[in-house]
């Protein structure tokens, strides 16, 4: 059976908690993503960041991403999933957390990003029962 490190994308890549916002949706741009790892000075998980945390929690809440760094938004222990875990786990996980990615950790090395879509080729129908749990409102 297929695990979580067989479907993720790997070598994913970290904003760093003390970059500032600006320099995490440049990142984002470039890699035409929409949420990066917050890794902290230790190289360790701290949390995830979206482009929609930039508009919402910063922007529209008149704070300046020049001056906020994506540590700001690295509260609490993040959602992962373990790289050996098996894809109904992460399917549970990504239900019981509402989220649609998952960073893949190995030990506390972060290793890749799972997300929705790489499941979808994995559990076709589960996945599309997961995408349903997650787009309720909690």
């Amino acid at each position: 059976m297929a695990v979580a490190r067989d479907l993720m994308t790997p070598g994913a890549e970290c904003v760093g908690e003390n970059e500032t916002l600006t320099v995490a949706a440049r990142k984002m741009r470039d890699l035409d993503v929409g949420a990066l790892p917050i890794c902290g000075e230790d190289n360790r998980l701290k949390g995830m960041l979206t482009d929609r945390d930039i508009v919402v929690k910063c922007i529209a809440e008149g704070g300046d991403p020049n001056q906020t760094t994506a540590g700001t938004f690295a509260q609490g222990k993040p959602v992962t999933i373990g790289a050996d875990d098996s894809i109904e786990e992460a399917l549970q996980t990504m239900e019981a957390h509402q989220v649609r990615r998952l960073p893949v950790i190995d030990g506390h090395e972060l290793v890749g990003m799972l997300a929705q879509a790489d499941l979808v080729q994995a559990a076709p129908g589960r996945a599309g029962r997961t995408v349903s749990e997650i787009s309720e409102p909690s």
